[in-house]
């Protein structure tokens, strides 16, 4: 750890120096989302992709900024009508499919990688003890714009949190304990 102005700050070892390779950081990131959306893996009560440990990876490695670009250069995409996007392009593309049922959770995807970050600035990432109830913290934003979105759309008065929460809580709790583990792993220790 390095220190700053008398506080504890974590320095990130992939955090891209200059605007070249941050926008060559971010553009990789992105694509790493990208691929994380087409995965999908058997598991109960619903298959999960691994969007939501893509981006609580790259929020712990890159840190606030350089995870936040990534994942707006990924959303971009997704409004450009790429289909980068779980479920596109059989599900729609474009801004229709960002307007649907999930608009929520992708502007959640922003927080939480930022979040992420923020945490491993401030060293977090360290070890377990901190770094798993970070991931927890950071999984759990993406629900908030989400789970809104989603009430707005269809409805209050429906089992939103049916819909878009319990389904996934056991799954994002997997994915948190995962981008703990692989963020401790990947975070240099202080020198003695």
């Amino acid at each position: 750890m390095t220190q700053h102005a008398g506080s504890t700050r974590a320095s990130l070892s992939f955090a891209p120096k200059g605007l070249v390779a941050t926008l060559a950081t971010a553009f990789a990131g992105s694509l790493l989302l990208t691929v994380s959306a087409k995965v999908s893996i058997p598991f109960y009560p619903v298959p999960m992709t691994l969007q939501t440990l893509a981006l609580l990876v790259l929020g712990f490695t890159l840190g606030p900024r350089c995870a936040a670009a990534a994942v707006l250069l990924y959303l971009a995409q997704g409004a450009a009508g790429l289909p980068v996007f779980s479920g596109t392009p059989a599900k729609g593309i474009g801004l229709a499919y960002m307007a649907g049922p999930t608009g929520g959770f992708l502007v959640g995807f922003l927080a939480s990688a930022w979040l992420a970050g923020w945490f491993a600035l401030r060293g977090w990432t360290q070890d377990l003890w901190r770094a798993v109830p970070a991931a927890l913290i950071a999984q759990a934003v993406v629900f908030i714009p989400g789970l809104f979105w989603l009430g707005l759309l269809l409805g209050f008065d429906k089992p939103v949190l049916a819909w878009g929460l319990y389904p996934f809580v056991l799954g994002g709790i997997v994915k948190s304990l995962l981008a703990a583990a692989i963020a401790v792993a990947l975070t240099p220790r202080p020198r003695s």
